[in-house]
């Protein structure tokens, strides 16, 4: 796999962003978090954005802005339901290599405030864990590599990152 930008997809929580910072100071890459862009381009906050939208309107925004993103040697860190847009992860997948960042339910729990706070795209009364049997097929379905962070400190995930994009070049 020879593309020069790397993405990464996940739950909230699983680190994408603190794990993209790294990854792009060890690669030498720019890092790109979809969601401050979405933010920029809006002038508001993502539970602003799905208050004022809805979850239906906030997933079009979010797929409109990802399948937009024009990156050279970057590191993308998406929100969680991007995997919900088809254009936006095709986008990704045709100028990146996407990893997956999994976490169990209970870590993520552990690592999670107020979901709601975060712009976590929730229906009333769904759970994380509903969420996660939803989302998780389509992580996988669009990710080239699946990292397991469960018991990884930061390091370890960006030394299992840059590992499988060298072994894979």
């Amino acid at each position: 796999m020879n593309k020069n930008n790397v993405t990464l997809i996940g739950m909230p929580g699983a680190g994408k962003s603190t794990v993209g910072v790294v990854l792009a100071k060890v690669l030498g890459y720019r890092f790109v978090d979809s969601d401050l862009v979405i933010q920029e381009q809006t002038g508001r906050l993502l539970h602003e954005l799905i208050t004022e939208l809805g979850d239906e309107g906030f997933l079009e925004l979010e797929n409109k802005v990802n399948a937009g993103i024009e990156a050279e040697r970057s590191v993308i860190a998406t929100g969680g339901s991007v995997v919900y847009g088809r254009e936006a992860m095709e986008h990704l997948r045709d100028i990146s290599t996407v990893v997956y960042l999994r976490l169990s339910c209970e870590s993520l729990t552990e690592r999670l405030g107020d979901l709601h706070e975060r712009g976590v795209v929730l229906k009333p009364g769904q759970t994380l864990k509903e969420l996660m049997e939803i989302r998780t097929p389509l992580y996988e379905k669009y990710a080239h590599f699946v990292i397991d962070e469960e018991q990884m400190d930061i390091r370890a995930v960006v030394g299992a990152v840059t590992s499988a994009l060298q072994n894979n070049e």
